[in-house]
């Protein structure tokens, strides 16, 4: 009997983590749609807004956490990039639930010349449909947005291969740019 009811606990809990998680994500901006506001300080305390970004191309990135190995690895995808997205009148912005003080902290080991935004309560990733909240641990989802310079989304990237992510931004930049 007691086997039992530690099954149903188990079973009772695990539910309630899968429902809390898919509840706390909303659904992905597609294409065409504008893109969610947001307004979220960087690495060095300085909000920034959707808004300030208008007229450029923005690559708004969402990834789990700040000194890990795919993270990592994105965001020097992105830093060794760099020079392309200036040349397609692009900015990237990366976005996880880490604080400022992890984001500085990654921005400088790493040389990283592009802003780190400390969505610590999860909004904007839920926003973005990129947030995976299971009560004790929260984190954002990989996933890329490429926005238009009127602030819309152009192009959605779900689960994204970290070495892959910054290079495939770009041909699809360079597509819609020539387009």
């Amino acid at each position: 009997m007691l086997k039992w009811l530690i099954v149903f606990i188990l079973a009772a809990v695990a539910a309630l983590l899968w429902r809390r998680a898919t509840a706390s994500t909303r659904r992905l901006p597609q294409p065409g749609e504008p893109a969610p506001a947001f307004d979220l300080p960087d690495q060095d305390g300085r909000n920034r807004a959707l808004e300030e970004f208008r007229g450029k191309w923005l690559v708004l990135y969402f990834y789990p956490r700040d000194d890990t190995s795919g993270c990592t690895e994105q965001a020097a995808q992105f830093r060794d990039a760099l020079i392309e997205f200036d040349r397609l009148n692009a900015m990237v912005v990366g976005v996880s639930v880490d604080d400022l003080r992890k984001h500085a902290a990654f921005r400088s080991k790493y040389r990283l010349p592009f802003s780190l935004l400390a969505d610590v309560k999860g909004v904007t990733a839920a926003r973005y449909g990129s947030l995976l909240d299971l009560l004790v641990v929260r984190f954002a989802k990989r996933n890329t947005f490429l926005i238009d310079p009127q602030g819309r989304i152009a192009k959605t990237y779900v689960k994204v291969n970290p070495s892959r992510n910054a290079h495939d931004v770009i041909a699809d930049l360079k597509a819609l740019v020539t387009a």
